[in-house]
């Protein structure tokens, strides 16, 4: 028994979960000045290490938090159906967030973003969990591989989803396989050791000043897939009412 009923979460794992999401926001908030021309002199989103490093970091905070999630669910019982059903959420978000994208942005949409590699890698995670302290070499391994292998071949909105591509992609966001499975591993393998050893620090209560911030981690699909249209929307009414 693990004394944890299905279903309930930790809030301290959401809170955390919810610093990423605060940072995404403010990251597409401040992408979406640039776009409409508001950041002067114009930034380069995907090549000034100012914001490059930022979403690296969102990325991995997500996924850190997505591995460490599904250690916790695996723990408290949740079998195969409840897992199908969240993933069919997710995965059906990815399909939407492709559409909006090509009408937004036709030559750069995007086929393989967060939410595609997140469905993706949980499946992967999910098989992958029995090997518990494994994860560890095994995430570093695929964290590697792709500044070890590349190849033409994964160059193609066909197979570049893989990660091992010679230049990165024309796209509006991509979070391929490879290296971003290993992310999620190193947050499982985390969960599980916490869960063994030092529970306590998930399952400590939550300083009341930080409560927001696992409310919003306990909605992050919901607010990642409404924020930008709400961003966008209103950056849009307010230059409209400015012009």
């Amino acid at each position: 028994m693990t004394g944890q009923r299905p279903g309930a979460r930790f809030d301290r794992l959401d809170a955390l979960r919810g610093v990423a999401i605060v940072w995404m926001v403010a990251f597409h908030f401040a992408f979406d000045l640039n776009h409409f021309g508001w950041l002067q002199p114009p930034h380069h989103f995907t090549r000034d290490a100012l914001w490059t490093t930022q979403r690296t970091l969102i990325v991995s905070g997500f996924l850190l938090c997505a591995g460490a999630g599904q250690a916790v669910a695996l723990q408290a019982g949740m079998g195969w159906p409840r897992f199908w059903r969240r993933w069919a959420q997710v995965a059906g978000c990815a399909v939407l967030v492709s559409a909006g994208s090509a009408l937004m942005f036709p030559r750069s949409w995007i086929s393989f973003g967060v939410l595609h590699g997140m469905a993706l890698m949980l499946i992967a995670a999910r098989l992958a969990a029995p090997l518990r302290a494994g994860l560890w070499p095994l995430g570093a391994l695929l964290v590697v591989l792709p500044l070890l292998v590349q190849h033409p071949f994964f160059d193609s909105r066909l197979t570049n989803w893989v990660g091992l591509v010679t230049r990165k992609p024309v796209t509006e966001d991509f979070v391929p396989l490879l290296p971003w499975l290993g992310v999620m591993l190193w947050g499982m393998a985390a969960g599980q050791w916490l869960l063994a050893h030092q529970r306590a620090t998930l399952a400590a209560p939550l300083p009341a000043v930080l409560q927001p911030l696992a409310t919003l981690g306990r909605w992050p699909l919901l607010i990642y897939m409404l924020h930008q249209p709400l961003l966008i929307g209103a950056l849009t009414a307010i230059q409209a009412l400015r012009y």
